[in-house]
């Protein structure tokens, strides 16, 4: 074990600690940034938390999310991860839009654990990138203007436990997303609270498991992107819609559309939706969407079953020309389009 005395950053603790090291962090904030790529770290903080630095410390996760337009002084500057947990050698596709796409890893970090953290207004909370088998829990992540929590081109990832919440802004600014995950398959994302984000959980990974979580008061609880096949969304809790989704005269959002989805699939394929509480999702609001996607992607192969959905304007919502989406077995179904699907 390992603890950061003497005087000791916990950047320098890392820098000095050998694989399979376990590292405590005692009480305190912290103004740094970390970068973990050594196999089988432990990182424990013991109510320690991570506050922006006055001067950014470029690693594999600066400029995952593109530019920090947040930034007042210069919004051409890279964004930051507060925990950056990344392989060798990443090689990382131009930012466009969302997150940089992974192409590759030199070497993969690997059994990288992370917990009892708060991690306070940096533009991703925690970064996972070119890692297998991470496992990222029981850490409050508040005002992370994009990212709460992000793994990408990573394999066996684990974010279980977390609280992952923005505080609220000025009309019409929305922090950007709570957890996504963009992995080479498998991830699993479970008993997390995610809050006043504009996407609670950001689906890109074929075969996601993502279940028992708690989300609410965002615009979108759960969005599983187009031709993401065979992810399993279930036994969650997803609630209520972010004060700033719509303009308070009930227009849209003029930075964000006016999207209010508990969970939808757009352009993605042999979606499991299960066992789902949806509920309150107002403001032209669904509860479970199923369409084809803008970019052509088209919804085949969903089944939306078992699920409560209650309380919202459309409770299920059907617009696709693919085949074989299956809606049955809803237990508290009111509202529908077509008309029907509640049976």
């Amino acid at each position: 074990t390992v603890t950061t005395t003497g005087g000791k950053t916990i950047q320098q603790a890392i820098d000095d600690a050998h694989p399979g090291d376990r590292i405590v962090v005692e009480k305190g904030t912290y103004a740094e940034q970390l970068t973990i790529s050594k196999n089988g770290i432990s990182l424990i903080g013991h109510e320690a938390t991570l506050s922006v630095p006055g001067t950014p410390f470029h690693n594999t996760c600066s400029g995952l999310a593109g530019p920090d337009v947040t930034n007042q002084v210069d919004p051409t500057v890279d964004t930051q991860a507060g925990i950056c947990i990344t392989g060798t050698d990443v090689s990382l596709a131009r930012w466009e839009f969302e997150h940089r796409k992974f192409n590759s890893v030199g070497s993969t970090v690997k059994e990288v654990s992370v917990k009892g953290f708060t991690v306070n207004g940096f533009g991703l909370g925690v970064a996972v990138v070119g890692a297998r088998d991470t496992t990222v829990s029981g850490n409050t992540l508040i005002d992370n203007n994009f990212y709460g929590a992000l793994t990408v081109g990573s394999k066996n990832t684990v974010f279980k436990h977390n609280t992952v919440y923005s505080t609220p802004l000025p009309f019409p600014f929305i922090r950007v997303i709570g957890i996504c995950m963009d992995d080479r398959n498998p991830v699993s994302v479970h008993h997390n609270e995610i809050s006043n984000y504009w996407v609670g959980l950001c689906l890109q990974t074929n075969e996601a498991n993502v279940y028992e979580n708690r989300v609410h008061d965002t615009c979108i609880g759960a969005y599983v992107d187009p031709n993401v096949d065979g992810a399993k969304v279930h036994d969650n809790d997803i609630s209520g819609t972010g004060a700033n989704c719509r303009a308070p005269d009930g227009s849209a959002n003029p930075i964000f559309g006016g999207q209010v989805y508990g969970i939808v699939m757009s352009g993605a394929i042999n979606t499991v939706v299960k066992g789902n509480n949806i509920h309150d999702k107002l403001g032209l609001g669904y509860g479970i969407a199923i369409m084809d996607d803008a970019s052509g992607a088209v919804a085949s192969g969903n089944l939306v079953e078992k699920n409560s959905v209650t309380g919202n304007e459309i409770d299920i919502h059907v617009e696709t020309i693919g085949k074989k989406n299956v809606v049955k077995k809803n237990n508290i179904c009111a509202s529908s389009f077509p008309s029907g699907l509640c049976k």
